[in-house]
């Protein structure tokens, strides 16, 4: 598509996003007491988002304008963000992970792919390079190691070069051959020369004049298409118009073009080179580095002679936390500032009068108590009135960061892009008028900076020379605080008593770290798998089973929902981390098979993460004791902070929290479990880490630890009959990945029915063991048949009701 197919692609989504705040402001302030009504309310939310999610996300990854690219892309992520905002009230609204959008669907006129979460491709495109080097390096670390078998080169033998050439000669011997030998029996078979007609026979005459008159009409073509382009070029404009002085018809639109865009130059690459933003930057503060200095000198001191003319001397300079000359241009006026002046002489002189000390008691419990009526009630809560009395106000929104940032984008779209003529940026070239506003306030705060040292010295003078001050100075105590704290503060928090065990870590580089991981096997390589080739249809059990207490299964629909809400967003981009719902740990649950652990490497292919593997046959006989696994999960936090974002998986995990076992291994596997929740405190909202945990038997562990270490559960359960049978799922989805085709003898219904309580991974199995080399070889002559597949799936033991049931 062209590049005016995004734009107004971003114009419809920011359109349709201020309609969605201006609903919001109506609609979420106001209580609501009516559950379903609420649902709706958030649904309608959660769906609308989803639509500019996708638009947005279309727009950043083709448009090549640079700065259009940096005004979509905070609006992308805080619609990212404030999605993840919803879908935490509508969890708590609904009281479950899954929510019936069915009905909303229809209303809007949507369809189920709609809700599908769309993973941005900048995770990974503007990280390319890095995550490439990294790969290397990390090849290279296993193939030292041994860990990983580097791929055979075949080398040919002499013999064998030899042999190739023999039969390559003994072929192009028997092509020449055939045609000699059908020359000679063409020559017998010639009819006589008095039969033959005279002149060339009608086919030649035909080619001949086809090749005459296509040369001629391409000739033509080419001319035109040349002239075409030395117009475009604005190359010998006085040869190419014609007598009456007007292009052809269809070149008036790139003339109109041509007017606007002046001379034209190719692009080279995709994404044009930025202009040097330092020159231009230098240039800016020469031009007006005078004019914002001498500005500011004259509202700083205009700003203190209004404040000496109403309160009788110079007030103080603002101190470096409060910003220096920032604060004095708050909103407040020269009024305001002397009555604050005022009842603070007035609070000093009664304190100093009175003993202070029990009026600051009960001062500190009225402001204790003001904080307390201001802190905004949470939504859903009832609020308790002096009475005694509770009264449910109904559901309101809570609070949202992500809300100013997408009004601020909205607004900065109105004032620069939405009037913007795009036809005439044929370039797609940057601004340099927009990329001047920017540097200006960089350059502003840089001057201030200045002045604020020339002011605080003024100031200073006049309140020696005038208001007759002496000015005295304060030694400035400096409180120096070990780097220690800093450092190892994860240490702290992770390892109390074990720091000084832990000491050699300190001076140890990241790449260091980073080898002895993987060379243990700590480090492992992600395989390339997508979330959408986790690949299933949606459940139909809910419309029967809504109203009632009982709850299906997510279907896989809503596994990759979650997976990619809580996991490949906020790991994917910083901001989302930063000020969405945080969610530190995962546990996907669900009998073997039913695909765990490409989910697990799904979230490290779409974001580009690391992948630490913690399972307990991995790190067996490693790290035996406590300081060793302290050591170990401090490793791994270092090089996952560093090299962020991170997956630590942890396969198996229900054997760390289980209820059985004194074994020396069983032991030190506890003592792990016992280490996440304070592995999982040190992790702070900037760190893009996440523990995802594997289970296909958690209803054997200690519930207790077990749920409090993972904040959210995601149950996997068997495919059902539609996503076994239909199209492009299970059974046809791995026949022609595997290079199968199909024939009259396949009968997938059967096949759907037959694989009744098989998983994912046992219907892969099957597949593969079917259709080997051999048997794709001869599928041309011998059609694949349904019994080849029951044959081979009767092998393997499918999942009872009475496992799925546990589960539930």
């Amino acid at each position: 598509f062209s590049t005016s197919t995004y734009c107004k692609l971003w114009a419809d989504a920011q359109r349709d996003l201020d309609m969605l705040l201006e609903q919001e402001r109506d609609e979420f302030l106001r209580p609501e007491t009516d559950h379903e009504k609420v649902s709706k309310i958030l649904a309608t939310c959660f769906i609308n988002y989803m639509e500019i999610f996708r638009n947005l996300e279309a727009a950043y990854d083709h448009l090549i304008h640079q700065q259009k690219r940096e005004a979509i892309r905070p609006v992308l992520d805080g619609v990212m963000g404030r999605i993840l905002e919803i879908k935490k009230e509508m969890v708590k609204v609904e009281n479950s992970e899954c929510q019936y959008l069915d009905n909303v669907l229809v209303e809007l006129n949507r369809l189920q792919e709609d809700i599908e979460i769309p993973i941005p491709r900048y995770f990974v495109k503007e990280n390319l390079e890095v995550l490439q080097q990294r790969e290397k390096t990390l090849d290279e670390i296993l193939l030292n190691a041994g860990l990983q078998e580097e791929k055979p080169v075949k080398v040919m033998t002499i013999p064998e070069a030899v042999r190739l050439i023999q039969l390559a000669e003994r072929a192009r011997q028997g092509r020449y051959r055939a045609a000699f030998m059908k020359k000679v029996y063409l020559e017998e078979n010639k009819k006589p020369k008095s039969e033959e007609h005279t002149g060339p026979s009608p086919d030649v005459a035909a080619t001949c004049i086809q090749k005459v008159w296509r040369g001629y009409t391409q000739r033509k073509k080419t001319e035109k298409m040349r002239d075409e382009e030395m117009i475009f070029l604005g190359i010998n404009w006085t040869e190419m118009i014609d007598g009456t002085g007007t292009l052809p018809p269809g070149l008036e639109a790139a003339r109109s073009l041509q007017k606007h865009a002046g001379k034209v130059r190719t692009l080279q690459g995709d994404i044009q080179e930025r202009p040097d933003e330092t020159l231009l930057k230098e240039e800016l503060k020469e031009r007006e580095r005078p004019h914002i200095m001498e500005t500011l000198q004259d509202q700083i001191s205009q700003c203190f002679t209004e404040c000496r003319h109403i309160t009788g001397r110079f007030a103080d300079y603002p101190s470096e936390k409060a910003g220096y000359s920032k604060a004095l241009f708050s909103e407040k006026t020269p009024e305001q500032v002397a009555e604050e002046l005022a009842a603070k002489e007035e609070m000093e002189a009664k304190a100093a009068q009175k003993g202070g000390k029990g009026k600051g008691k009960e001062k500190g419990k009225e402001e204790k108590e003001k904080q307390k009526e201001k802190k905004p009630q949470k939504a859903g809560k009832k609020v308790r009135h002096p009475a005694g009395k509770a009264e449910d106000e109904g559901w309101k929104m809570g609070p949202s960061y992500f809300l100013s940032i997408l009004e601020e984008g909205s607004s900065r779209y109105k004032v620069f892009w939405q009037n913007r003529d795009n036809r005439s940026d044929f370039l797609q070239d940057h601004d340099p008028e927009l990329i001047k506003e920017g540097k200006r306030e960089e350059v502003q705060e840089e001057i201030r900076v200045q002045v604020d040292e020339l002011m605080q010295e003024k100031l200073m003078n006049l309140k020696v020379y005038v208001d007759g001050e002496k000015i005295k100075q304060k030694k400035g105590k400096e409180k120096v605080r070990a780097a220690k704290q800093e450092n190892f503060g994860s240490v702290s928090i992770l390892c109390p008593g074990t720091v000084v065990f832990m000491m050699s870590l300190a001076h140890r580089t990241i790449d260091s770290l980073y080898q002895q991981l993987a060379e243990e096997g700590l480090l492992i390589k992600a395989k390339a798998v997508n979330l959408s080739d986790y690949i299933g249809h949606n459940s139909c059990l809910w419309n029967t089973l809504r109203g009632t207490a009982a709850q299906p299964l997510p279907s896989p629909p809503n596994v990759r929902q979650f997976v990619a809400l809580y996991g490949i967003l906020p790991l994917g981009s910083q901001m989302v981390h930063e000020n969405a719902p945080l969610v530190k740990s995962m546990l996907l649950a669900g009998p073997a098979g039913v695909g765990k652990k490409m989910l697990v490497h799904a979230i490290c292919t779409q974001t580009g993460a690391n992948l630490f593997n913690l399972t307990p046959s991995n790190i067996a006989g490693k790290y035996l004791g406590k300081e060793a696994l302290l050591m170990m999960l401090h490793m791994v936090l270092k090089v996952g902070r560093q090299l962020q974002p991170s997956v630590v998986w942890i396969g198996n995990t229900e054997k760390l929290f289980s209820k059985a076992g004194r074994g020396e291994e069983e032991m030190n596997l506890k003592r792990l479990g016992k280490m996440l929740t304070p592995f999982l405190k040190a992790l702070k909202p900037q760190d893009r880490m996440l523990l995802v945990g594997t289970s296909s038997q958690p209803f054997e562990a200690n519930i207790g630890p077990f749920c409090k270490v993972y904040q959210k559960i995601i149950l996997i359960p068997r495919p059902d009959h539609l996503s076994r049978f239909g199209k492009y799922f299970l059974w046809k989805h791995f026949i022609l990945q595997n290079g199968g085709v199909f024939s009259n003898f396949m009968d997938l219904s059967c096949l759907a029915k037959v694989s009744d309580g098989f998983t994912q991974g046992h219907i892969l199995e099957v597949v593969q063991s079917v259709l080997t080399e051999l048997r794709l070889l001869q599928m041309p002559r011998k059609p694949l048949q349904t019994v080849e597949f029951v044959t081979a799936l009767a092998r393997h033991n499918p999942v009872y009701k009475e496992e799925e049931e546990t589960f539930e």
